[in-house]
């Protein structure tokens, strides 16, 4: 995978406290849809969540729910996604999210957000994907979480060879860039061959 053509959005089933969270949401569909990149996420309507979807949909983008049966009423399933799957529960959901995805970002959101990043640091950590993960520490949200994985370092427990691999992007701008510079640089022979075969 040498190129970013779906992105996984990791966030909050709310708003927050900051409105500079939906807008950040809101900027980032935009970006997505602008630059023809797939919206993969967990289907629902409501908090950040619909607020990325809506924002892809509104700018003419692709969007790919994927939603617990459990969770159908509570999310508030967003119905004109071009695609709606809906799953028996929370594993099957995310196993299919990472299928689906080329890269991973996580906007502001709570306890379920931080799983699904933590997850992919860990699948990543494992060798089991090589896919880009970003933080979107927007207006300093994630900071806490930063500085954990840091004196988890200095503590010994993240050791050389098992580095936790992720990007950090402050504002919605850099995001895109981020990962497709991220894609490009950990497949670096596959980028080659596609610019020679390009070239002939």
């Amino acid at each position: 995978m040498t190129e970013i053509t779906s992105i996984c959005v990791y966030c909050g089933s709310g708003h927050g406290a900051d409105p500079a969270f939906s807008q950040a949401a809101t900027d980032l569909g935009r970006a997505m849809a602008e630059a023809g990149i797939r919206l993969v996420y967990g289907g629902g309507n409501v908090g950040l969540m619909g607020t990325v979807a809506r924002a892809v949909l509104d700018h003419g983008g692709h969007v790919a729910g994927i939603i617990p049966e459990f969770l159908r009423a509570r999310e508030l399933m967003i119905a004109d996604a071009q695609e709606l799957v809906v799953v028996p529960d929370m594993h099957t959901r995310k196993q299919m999210m990472f299928d689906r995805a080329d890269a991973f970002v996580a906007l502001p959101g709570g306890v379920g957000t931080l799983e699904e990043l933590v997850e992919q640091m860990t699948w990543s950590q494992l060798g089991q994907h090589r896919k880009p993960i970003l933080v979107a520490d927007i207006a300093g949200f994630w900071r806490p979480f930063l500085s954990l994985l840091d004196h988890m370092r200095e503590q010994g427990f993240v050791r050389a060879g098992f580095e936790v691999n992720y990007l950090v992007a402050e504002r919605t701008a850099e995001i895109i860039p981020m990962l497709k510079a991220a894609a490009a640089a950990a497949h670096p022979d596959q980028r080659a061959e596609k610019l020679v075969a390009e070239r002939f």
